[in-house]
């Protein structure tokens, strides 16, 4: 199993990212997917989950509203979509294997995403 996340970097608050994650070794379109985050000094944080077909979807409270999840399973790809960003945001992003109680997050380095003005 291969989960390569991309797409992080500096962005001021109340703006827009696009994290994408290429998944590979497993068949993609059976799984559940998940966003998780840790933040500078804090334990991973799930984030948001997809449906295996992409039509169920679910969202922590702290970015309900202002992220989107979705999935290209052409494409065997993973993307959030983060509007209105805020400094809490700030943490490294990666994908994970699963849904909000039970997920494992890939084992590179995930994305960074920093919110500052």
């Amino acid at each position: 199993v291969q989960l390569v996340e991309s797409g992080g970097g500096l962005v001021q608050p109340g703006g827009s990212l696009r994290l994408s994650c290429v998944a590979s070794g497993f068949i993609f379109d059976t799984r559940v997917m998940s966003w998780v985050r840790q933040a500078p000094g804090k334990g991973l944080e799930w984030v948001s989950q997809i449906s295996a077909i992409g039509r169920i979807t679910d969202y922590a409270d702290s970015v309900e509203g202002r992220f989107t999840i979705s999935r290209d399973n052409a494409k065997d790809t993973l993307y959030l979509q983060m509007d209105s960003v805020q400094p809490e945001d700030t943490a490294v992003y990666y994908c994970a294997l699963g849904g909000r109680h039970s997920w494992t997050r890939s084992t590179s380095q995930g994305t960074q995403v920093t919110v500052s003005s």
